[in-house]
């Protein structure tokens, strides 16, 4: 009885994960590789901290990036970071959509006007974003 339980769960977790990969597949605007999303973090790291201090942005962006720091703070996850690939993957998709919506609530100009990076940075996170 406690096996079909279990089953359940993981069976669960794994259906999550993969609902999870295709959204972000499909909502994908273009490809962006992993070497070229690794640059950008400290800008994105930057950018966010702007756009949540920046009294013009809409209380619902501040209130995404609250709770993407939270998610990614908390230890517990979708999918638990000890299991090989999909550990990560989880938290890989749920940044990727977050980053999406506030960056499409924000808006180009708001991205421009935070935007501490190269230009051609810019143009990969909207490639990524918009």
């Amino acid at each position: 009885m406690w096996w079909s339980i279990l089953g359940g769960v993981i069976g669960g977790l794994l259906l999550t994960w993969a609902a999870l990969l295709i959204t972000l597949w499909l909502t994908k605007p273009s490809q962006l590789g992993l070497r070229d999303s690794m640059r950008l973090l400290p800008d994105l790291l930057r950018l966010l901290k702007r756009l949540a201090r920046d009294p013009d942005m809409p209380r619902g962006v501040r209130i995404r990036i609250a709770l993407l720091v939270g998610y990614l703070a908390l230890p517990i996850d979708l999918i638990p970071d000890f299991i090989p690939v999909l550990g990560y993957a989880d938290d890989a998709v749920i940044v990727a959509l977050t980053l999406r919506s506030i960056a499409r609530t924000a808006g180009p100009a708001a991205l421009e006007r935070h935007w501490s990076g190269t230009p051609e940075g810019l143009n990969a996170l909207r490639r990524l974003c918009l």
